[in-house]
């Protein structure tokens, strides 16, 4: 098989997801159609260089919907010749994006894609696609569904998190971001984002809160306590499921959960044959990847059982790697992985998280390959694995070695 290597990966800022961000004016073909132009300029990509665009975004409705991906092809300006594939593993969709771009290489169908994805969240509400999993009841009932809140104020009971153990780890993440941006870790991947005028409307994540502390956190009031108890009565369903436990205790807030962002990735992948021909240097080989279907319930498991996997088959161990990347998407998530592999935790997002930058969703797995890149190469390490949860009972992972 040809392998398949990591030329360059970039994204913009995050910007808050609301109507007040500094990105809301920005339509996702627009963000996407940048991150498209500028990987291709700075990697002196003319004319159908590569194969295909593989743009992963979850609430494909409205402006992202369409084949988002074509539609970026040809406002980017690259070549009519170059299609364009939009995909949807939800949370998992960016990363996707590059593993499809990685094993279509590997496969020999093409020798270089762009891959990656996009999510406007201040511009396309979270869940307006009206998805059968949760709207369906004859699906919804049978699969015991709940809100994703929901789902990882069970894991936290199931597994034995406490608040402090929560809001302990958002701290630290929002400790590490802070860090990372004054040290200008990002500098090499995120690309300024500016208005018809040139003007910059963003060039840092705006979601950032630094001054976080535990005695802040502890004021926030558990955000899904009330759909869990009250109306419409979640906690009935989880239990339903587990009815060895007694109850769920409600431990995540907005400060120990991801943040609500716009933003947008694209990651540049291609065998070694035609890095030489563009005259381009690999920075890293994708050496494995894996997907996985888990508990639809619990839902946000996914990054154990498939680290596991893609361990497992690329006949390594969890010693064998420096650096992870586990997407925050709520602390229960990221401590079930430290509790499950007992890795040091200053191995794991040293740059900080979605909880501190925000979440993207459909944008999110690119950029942490990006993310994971630069700090392997900033500490001279060699080996790093991503991983994300995804709704509805999913993980992905991929495994990167610098070259």
């Amino acid at each position: 098989m040809t392998d398949a290597y990591i030329y360059d990966a970039l994204r913009s800022p995050r910007g808050r997801g609301r109507a007040d961000g500094a990105l809301h004016e920005v339509t996702s073909l627009r963000l996407s159609a940048l991150m498209l132009e500028t990987l291709a300029r700075r990697n002196g990509l003319d004319g159908a260089a590569v194969e295909d665009v593989i743009w992963g975004n979850v609430t494909q409705v409205g402006e992202q919907g369409g084949c988002l991906a074509r539609s970026a092809v040809l406002a980017a300006g690259l070549d009519e010749a170059i299609p364009g594939l939009s995909i949807n593993r939800f949370c998992a969709s960016g990363l996707e994006a590059v593993n499809l771009a990685a094993n279509q290489i590997r496969g020999g169908a093409g020798a270089a894609y762009i891959a990656g994805g996009v999510e406007m969240m201040s511009r396309v509400a979270m869940g307006s696609d009206g998805a059968a999993i949760a709207a369906d009841p004859s699906l919804a009932m049978a699969s015991h569904f709940v809100p994703q809140g929901i789902s990882a104020d069970l894991i936290a009971t199931r597994y034995g998190f406490s608040r402090d153990e929560a809001d302990a780890l958002a701290v630290e993440s929002q400790r590490r971001a802070a860090q990372a941006w004054a040290e200008g870790r990002f500098a090499r991947s995120v690309v300024p984002v500016t208005d018809i005028n040139g003007l910059t409307l963003l060039d840092h994540d705006e979601a950032l809160r630094p001054g976080t502390d535990m005695a802040a956190l502890s004021q926030l009031k558990p955000a899904f306590r009330e759909m869990g108890e009250a109306l419409p009565g979640f906690d009935a369903v989880a239990l339903m499921k587990y009815p060895d436990l007694e109850r769920i205790h409600h431990i995540h807030h907005a400060g120990n959960s991801s943040g609500i962002v716009d933003g947008a990735a694209a990651v540049l992948v291609g065998s070694r044959a035609f890095g030489e021909a563009h005259g381009l240097r690999p920075r890293a080989r994708i050496r494995a990847t894996a997907k996985i279907g888990t508990d639809p319930t619990l839902m946000l498991t996914g990054p154990v059982p498939v680290t596991e996997k893609i361990l497992r088959e690329a006949g390594m161990t969890v010693r064998d790697i420096d650096l992870f990347e586990v997407n925050e998407a709520f602390s229960a998530v990221v401590l079930r992985f430290l509790q499950a592999f007992a890795v040091d935790p200053a191995r794991v997002n040293v740059n900080g998280g979605a909880i501190a930058m925000g979440h993207p969703l459909g944008a999110t797995g690119a950029m942490l390959i990006g993310t994971l890149l630069d700090e392997l190469e900033r500490t001279g390490q060699q080996t790093g694995l991503v991983t994300l949860c995804v709704a509805s009972g999913m993980g992905a992972a991929t495994i990167l070695e610098r070259v």
